[in-house]
C-alpha cells in the first residue's frame, strides 16, 4: 500500500495491515515533525507533492524493495499539507518473516524516498521560511 494523505497518518490501521501469519518481523520508520532544525525553532513544516509523479516513484521504490529482500507487506505514507510540531509526516512499514531483512528494507525505502521522489518539505519558522533538499 502507498498512499499521499493530507490526513492523519493512523500508526494501528497500518500495523493492522501489515500483520501476517508468516510476519516474525514488523518495522516501523515514523518521520515526526520536531520543533527545531539546526538550533532554529521551527513553528510548523508544509508538504507539497506532485501527487501522480511521488505516488509512482514510491511504488517503484517498493517493487525494488520487494526484490532485494523477502518482503511480506509493505506500507508508505506520506502527508502533504501543513503538518504541527509532533505529528507524523511519513510512516514506512515492512513486514518479513526475520527482523534484518525488515530493518534494512525500512532503512532502504525512507532514504530512498527523500533522495528520489518529488515531495518537498517547507520549514516554517517565526523569523521566516525555507524550503529544504529541493530534490527531483
Amino acid at each position: 500500500m502507498v498512499a499521499l494523505t493530507s490526513d492523519p497518518i493512523d500508526v494501528t490501521a497500518a500495523l493492522t495491515y501489515l500483520q501476517s501469519e508468516q510476519a516474525g518481523a514488523i518495522d516501523f520508520f515514523l518521520g515526526v515533525v520536531r520543533d527545531n532544525t539546526q538550533e532554529r525553532p521551527v513553528d510548523r513544516l508544509e508538504y507539497e507533492a506532485y501527487d501522480r509523479m511521488a505516488i509512482s516513484e514510491m511504488q517503484k521504490i517498493a517493487d525494488d524493495a520487494q526484490q532485494r529482500w523477502p518482503i511480506l507487506r509493505y506500507t508508505i505514507i506520506h502527508r502533504k499539507g501543513t503538518l504541527q510540531i509532533g505529528e507524523i509526516a511519513v510512516l514506512i512499514g515492512v513486514a518479513t518473516a526475520h527482523r534484518a531483512a525488515a530493518f534494512e528494507a525500512c532503512r532502504y525505502i525512507i532514504d530512498t524516498i527523500k533522495q528520489t521522489v518529488p515531495i518537498w518539505k517547507k520549514e516554517v519558522f517565526t523569523d521566516g521560511e525555507s524550503w529544504v533538499n529541493a530534490h527531483p
